[in-house]
């Protein structure tokens, strides 16, 4: 099947198919199924170099974590300036292109960062997160977030701005911030789950 017989949104589709075979995964037998298959997975992360340097030097730890919370600030920053900016929040001084492409490179970087800090950390603490049920929902929210941003945000920004309705735009910005800020709120429940 190609892409044109899905029409112009094949990306968006596909995404929000990901997104309720994900949801309808959560509610049947199955998940439970591959949350009990993945403990030897989580077992095998604690003993790794990671896990092992993570659990025995606290300090390295730390200073990992430290860039893990920088990431996330400069990541936030890049959500907030360009949905800002595409509400008319902000940034009007600026060409809407420029601020947009800007905080989107700022957002991808910081979120390598983040996923590299982040796979060290859950080394770490591997079984203290395989039980904690609010790491899965953080899991879920940031998947959405990077499915969202990649799949269906970046490329409908892709195109020219005048030809997006105000709406969408609004729209767009708006789910963005919902997701993200989901994804952050998940990520500090972790921290008071602990």
């Amino acid at each position: 099947m190609s892409t044109a017989s899905l029409g112009s949104y094949y990306r968006t589709i596909i995404t929000v198919a990901v997104v309720l075979l994900a949801t309808a995964f959560l509610f049947s037998s199955l998940r439970v199924d591959a949350w009990v298959g993945l403990k030897p997975f989580f077992e095998w992360m604690g003993t790794t170099w990671f896990g092992v340097i993570g659990t025995t030097w606290g300090a390295v730890f730390a200073v990992v974590q430290a860039f893990h919370l920088l990431a996330m600030a400069l990541m936030g920053g890049a959500i907030i300036v360009s949905d800002g900016r595409l509400l008319g929040l902000g940034f009007s001084e600026m060409d809407e292109r420029e601020v947009l492409d800007k905080s989107h490179t700022i957002f991808s970087r910081s979120l390598a960062v983040v996923l590299l800090t982040g796979i060290f950390m859950a080394c770490g603490v591997a079984m203290k997160i395989y039980y904690l049920e609010v790491y899965w929902y953080k899991m879920l929210a940031l998947s959405v977030g990077i499915l969202f941003t990649y799949g269906i945000k970046k490329p409908l920004l892709a195109k020219s701005l005048d030809d997006i309705s105000p709406l969408v735009r609004r729209a767009v910005a708006l789910s963005s911030l919902v997701v993200w800020f989901s994804v952050a709120g998940a990520g500090r429940w972790i921290g008071f789950s602990g």
